[in-house]
């Protein structure tokens, strides 16, 4: 005879109102029936029993959903955003679809980026290279060991046989507790603690441990940073512990609405020169792709990105980036410095 969860929930409430109203010797059996008979049922078998079969489609038509003409997804019957709770209290169901889904979409977008866009998809040539930093993983969430606590009752002078009767009774309880615990909350079902990564516990310290073993290592000739928000701070950082082989390495920064402050942050003097020659900041603006945009730090020039949205600066930027890096890379190799955002903000500045 297989038990639904809801009644599962109300037999303690029915059995404790039988046992109020009927009373008598035989409530201490009864109670211990109850605690044996939740101590059988495993909370993850019993969810599992009503849960739908983990096969997804494997296409965004099978999911009934579609891209619009916006770009947004969109079911394609109620016009409705992706919904994540599709089935109700099916958590673990839900995240599968939702990861299922996912996969689908990543494959679509290569698909749009070759088809629409006409890029290619090919290796990285040995001459040129890519490093994308991931300076906010910093730590791996793993389970909270349990601690075993020694109870304080073995010490004691009772006899053996209360102090294993009391020892059950506070295993069954714990036990207990956490059943209900873990129907009410299934997300929570373990603690966790952070382990950090070593030598990559801050966006910092990751920033100095890729130069090390990466970035200096290379045969590079021309280095190129693009570096986002706090991403521009641990540039800075890298450039105060390891200034003199960033400036041989490096040959342009563009930074997009870094967070930087090289007073904050203590930078010196030689720094902040270097910067001025070879860094460039696109900064959220409302005013027109390259404008210059005063500051009141003497490290590099501003120039705004074209748009007052902070995480779109780095793709409004692009364009003038790659302009910047092919001028730096053409002025090393001529002996000159690239005039371009450079001459802008002189102009600016001989006008103020």
């Amino acid at each position: 005879m297989s038990i639904s969860l809801s009644s599962l929930i109300l037999l303690p409430i029915w059995i404790s109102m039988a046992q109020i109203q009927q009373g008598g010797p035989d409530e201490s059996e009864k109670t211990t029936a109850l605690k044996d008979l939740l101590s059988r049922i495993d909370l993850d078998e019993l969810m599992k029993k009503d849960e739908p079969p983990l096969d997804f489609p494997d296409t965004l038509e099978g999911f009934e959903y579609a891209f619009n003409e916006k770009g947004q997804l969109r079911h394609i019957k109620t016009g409705e955003p992706f919904v994540f709770n599709y089935r109700e209290d099916l958590h673990r169901w839900n995240q599968k679809r939702y990861e299922a889904l996912g996969e689908i979409i990543t494959k679509y977008v290569y698909e749009l980026l070759e088809k629409d866009c006409n890029l290619k998809k090919i290796s990285i040539p040995e001459g040129y290279g890519v490093i994308v930093l991931n300076p906010n993983e910093n730590y791996i969430e793993v389970e909270k060991p349990k601690m075993h606590v020694q109870s304080s009752s073995d010490s004691s002078d009772e006899p053996a046989e209360k102090r294993e009767r009391k020892d059950k009774v506070s295993k069954e309880t714990k036990k207990r507790r956490d059943f209900y615990e873990k129907y009410r909350n299934p997300q929570r079902e373990k603690e966790m603690m952070q382990l950090y990564i070593r030598e990559n516990g801050s966006p910092e310290e990751h920033a100095v441990y890729v130069w090390d073993h990466f970035i200096a290592q290379s045969a590079a000739e021309n280095v190129f940073f693009v570096a986002h928000s706090y991403g521009g701070l641990a540039f800075v950082e890298l450039m105060i512990q390891r200034e003199a082989d960033v400036k041989s390495k490096v040959t342009a920064v563009a930074l997009t609405d870094s967070v930087h402050n090289v007073w904050h942050q203590e930078a010196g003097k030689t720094i902040r020169e270097w910067m001025r020659e070879n860094c460039c900041n696109w900064v959220s603006s409302s005013e027109p792709l390259d404008t210059s945009v005063e500051s009141m730090l003497p490290d590099c020039p501003r120039v705004s990105a074209g748009t007052d949205r902070h995480e779109l600066t780095s793709w409004k930027s692009f364009p003038s980036i790659f302009k910047f890096f092919t001028e730096a890379s053409e002025a090393k190799t001529s002996s000159l410095k690239p005039t371009l955002t450079r001459r802008s903000h002189r102009i600016k500045h001989e006008e103020l």
